[in-house]
């Protein structure tokens, strides 16, 4: 009888080593497949980041009338300021918008190639064309119930134009965050399913080499177990490099192309983009890990009859 005791992991890093280039094409191809699964993973997550950003922004912008008189604009901001749900009233006049406007234009002057406004002449706009408005900042903890409650009843009041806050960008950005969700799931079933098939064949053709080592085993009186230990290894094995290789390389694209993006777009959006969150990464090795194991286990169905 063969000494069970001989260890497992040392018999399947000596397959692996001995079959070196097989298993590391098993492993580039198992590296490609998700990658494209943690893209997918890393836009839903900052995209779901952004929706929380936007959702707790705490903002409405009140447009005034033009016919709105200095008194109406201070009533309206003591009104605002009795609100609990209310943190800050502040006031910006047209002349005030218009520079804002102005200002930004010029920023955008700078960084464009061409040299040109992307605004166009803003000088030859005039005053009105911005209307004056009351920024109101929000407490965090309010429910978009108390803010839809407060926009409705300001819209009521006499000198407002209209109210705009982030509620209608928010529900767009969360079902778009929803789609891509749906199509990640999507996306992993077609990965688990490359998985399954890369290993399987990797250790099937492995299995295929090491044919007379294993009737060798046989003879002498090894178990299933014993002979299936080193393969099933080398499947999670797989597994597990090949999810990690897609993590390293995504992080090197992730800092290439956080390093080009503008610092505007991130304050625009209103957060920094992020890699994924540690709790995804060993989620995804630990899965590479388990399919790799079970895809093996799927190509030695048959070991039993070799």
């Amino acid at each position: 009888m063969i000494d069970l005791s001989s260890g497992t992991t040392r018999r399947a890093r000596r397959g692996m080593l001995r079959e070196w280039r097989l298993h590391a094409l098993s492993i580039f191809s198992l590296a490609v497949a998700f990658v494209c699964l943690g893209s997918a993973l890393l836009v839903v997550t900052n995209l779901d980041a952004i929706r929380e950003r936007w959702e707790h922004a705490g903002r409405a912008s009140i447009y005034l009338k033009d016919s709105a008189s200095s008194d109406d604009v201070t009533a309206l901001k003591d009104a605002l300021a009795k609100v609990p749900a209310v943190s800050g009233v502040r006031y910006e006049s047209s002349g005030q918008a218009r520079s804002d406007f102005a200002a930004e234009g010029v920023s955008s002057e700078t960084s464009t190639p061409s040299g040109q406004n992307d605004h166009g002449d803003l000088s030859a706009l005039s005053v009105e064309a911005f209307p004056a408005s009351l920024e109101v900042t929000v407490r965090p903890e309010t429910s978009d119930a108390e803010l839809t409650d407060i926009v409705t009843k300001v819209k009521m009041l006499p000198g407002v134009d209209d109210v705009e806050t982030y509620q209608a960008w928010t529900e767009r950005l969360s079902r778009l965050v929803k789609g891509g969700v749906a199509a990640a799931a999507l996306l992993a079933l077609v990965v688990f399913a490359a998985v399954l098939a890369v290993v399987g064949s990797t250790i099937r053709l492995a299995l295929q080499r090491r044919k007379t080592e294993i009737e060798v085993l046989r003879l002498v009186g090894a178990s299933d177990a014993f002979v299936k230990g080193p393969f099933l290894l080398e499947g999670s094995a797989q597994g597990a490099l090949g999810a990690a290789a897609a993590i390293a390389l995504l992080a090197v694209l992730f800092s290439l192309v956080r390093g080009k993006l503008d610092g505007q777009l991130a304050t625009l959006v209103g957060i920094e983009p992020s890699f994924l969150p540690w709790t995804f990464i060993i989620g995804l090795i630990a899965a590479g890990a388990m399919l790799g194991g079970a895809a093996a286990s799927l190509g030695l169905r048959k070991l039993v009859n070799v």
